[in-house]
């Protein structure tokens, strides 16, 4: 009896152990098991951070992934004067937006080195008496909206986090070890840290297009000929390249007359190939700087490490050939700040400098990056002190200077470059200028875009002459607001069935070029997580999706996704 009772006494507490053992184990994995969503967005773009908004409203769990430390992109990298072509044309959570930006200059609190009545916006993003929303903001004003929208909404957001982009290996060479793929559907994506993430639907709101590329997804980078869409403006654009050039005779050689010293720095010596000719060029990035002239807020220019004097020799040389306007374009923002962008012949664009930026690694990005912001820095410190500057643009440089109190860096200079293109996805329809133009009309609208079909310049090349010249720019509007189709954001069903690419969408180069715009590409978050919302809550791929329940979600939601001549009032 006694050994029974032993046995028994035994048994049980070996019973007990096996349990606890059991319940431990089942902790661990737990544990270790990575976080699962409904809609993991790859990038705290606007893009980003409207599509997380629209998940959250539709009650979907969302997690961010940026890979830098601040969210916002180019909203809150300088890029305060609205693109848009019609503002009519906005709606939905981008309207919010700048409806927001108008609430938040109402608090004279915001107004740290201005009266609100002291400012008056101009140009094209000029708000108008009696307008519901605002056009222009600093970029940190843009920030503190967009944080308040994170934490509204309880949204989920990690910084730097990079996806993994290294090759899987042989048997999967378009595809990244970081991207796991099953049955043409992301499982999971692995960051550099090692974190995993896993989802339902994923989201590529970056610039760049990594999460699409890595996903084995098609893209392209470049221009593409005329012939592939039978377009007039994409290629190479010699003819159409008359804004933002060199006066005439401008010296392209190190030694003015002699081609055997060489060409400056920045001169394709295999340019400009022929008229219409698709290649690998991309137009032009630069730093879109939030300056001041305020002098308690304002960082003077100074001249970079690493500055080159050769970098700015062609700009030198273009104003003593006779250009003597301003190199810049100094839009106002509130509190004494401007947005300042490229313009003339030789300004803020670093032409020709970033053709490797799409497809190169993290830290490849990053030099590319870094010597654009020495080119900038010491254009701009050029322009305040060179000698050879006439007196009157030096005088008007030295006025001005990055604002203490933007951004986290020292320098008072953004971090985020404008990446005005880099991949384009080739989905399920390309959109073309034949859109852009009305001559084709997207059966099924997620969206408006109303800008101009626009190209920065993509190469400087020596001319029959012998003289330096400028190739890329395209500036062709006059069109009405056109819809972007959804189908445009979504790969191919053999590629992905569970991904949408709502900013490297599928576009030709020069109708990318008018799509491009930060509104626009907040409008498209905004319809992509509404697709993926209702692709999880019927069980169906992207491309799977029933347009009728889109369209309808969508305009329930504020979207404007028809062209009207007196569009109704934002709701």
């Amino acid at each position: 009896m006694r050994a029974n009772r032993l046995f028994f006494k035994t048994f049980r507490s070996c019973l007990y152990l096996l349990m606890l053992l059991v319940v431990w184990s089942a902790q661990a994995a737990a544990i270790d098991e990575p976080k699962s969503y409904d809609v993991v967005i790859y990038g705290g773009t606007a893009c980003g951070i409207a599509a997380a908004v629209q998940a959250r409203r539709m009650n979907k769990s969302v997690v961010v992934l940026e890979p830098m430390k601040r969210i916002g992109g180019l909203t809150t990298g300088g890029l305060g004067q609205t693109d848009i072509g019609n503002k009519a044309a906005i709606g939905g959570i981008s309207r919010e937006f700048y409806k927001a930006v108008k609430k938040f200059y109402s608090d004279d609190r915001n107004w740290t080195w201005q009266k609100r009545e002291d400012y008056s916006s101009i140009g094209q993003s000029r708000t108008r008496k009696g307008e519901d929303a605002m056009w222009t903001f600093e970029p940190s004003a843009a920030l503190k909206i967009f944080n308040q929208w994170v934490r509204e909404n309880r949204i989920e957001l990690v910084y730097d986090q990079k996806l993994d982009r290294a090759p899987r290996n042989n048997q999967q060479p378009n595809i990244s070890r970081g991207v796991k793929v099953s049955n043409q559907r992301i499982v999971e994506i692995i960051m550099q840290s090692g974190e995993i993430y896993r989802g339902k639907m994923f989201i590529d709101a970056t610039y760049e297009g990594d999460l699409m590329a890595a996903a084995g997804v098609s893209y392209t980078v470049g221009r593409e000929s005329n012939d592939l869409y039978d377009e007039t403006l994409n290629g190479v654009q010699v003819k159409n390249a008359t804004h933002h050039q060199f006066q005439p005779k401008v010296d392209p050689y190190i030694e003015k007359g002699n081609p055997n010293s060489g060409l400056l720095p920045g001169i394709d010596p295999d340019g400009p190939g022929d008229e219409g000719e698709g290649d690998h060029r991309i137009q032009a990035y630069n730093f879109r700087m939030c300056l001041t002239n305020h002098p308690e807020n304002r960082i003077p220019f100074h001249k970079p490490s690493g500055y080159e004097s050769r970098d700015h020799e062609l700009l030198l040389r273009n104003l003593e050939a006779g250009d003597s306007r301003l190199p810049w374009s100094n839009g106002w923002m509130p509190n004494h700040k401007t947005d300042t962008n490229n313009n003339r012949g030789v300004s803020t664009d670093f032409i020709g400098q970033n053709y490797e930026y799409a497809d190169a690694t993290y830290t490849k990005r990053a030099e590319i990056v870094q010597r654009h912001r020495v080119y900038q820095q010491g254009l701009m410190w050029t322009l305040a002190n060179h000698p050879r500057v006439p007196e009157n643009i030096r005088n008007e440089f030295s006025r001005w200077g990055t604002c203490k109190d933007e951004f986290d860096r020292s320098d008072g200079w953004p971090n985020q470059i404008y990446v005005r293109e880099a991949r384009r996805m080739v989905g399920a329809y390309v959109m073309t200028q034949h859109h852009c133009q009305g001559r084709k009309i997207a059966q099924d609208a997620i969206g408006l875009a109303a800008y101009t079909m626009d190209s920065h310049n993509t190469q400087r090349y020596v001319d029959g002459d012998g003289f330096v010249r400028n190739e890329g720019d395209v500036q062709v509007g006059g069109f009405s607001p056109y819809g972007i189709s959804y189908r445009s954001i979504t790969p191919k069903t053999n590629e992905c069935r569970n991904l949408l690419v709502p900013v490297a969408l599928s576009a030709s180069h020069i109708a990318y070029g008018s799509i491009r715009m930060e509104p626009v590409f907040m409008v498209l978050g905004q319809s992509a997580a509404t697709a993926a919302s209702l692709c999880i809550d019927n069980r169906c791929d992207v491309q799977k999706i029933d347009y009728a329940k889109l369209r309808r979600q969508l305009l329930n939601d504020g979207q404007r996704l028809e062209w009207e001549s007196k569009p109704q009032p934002a709701k």
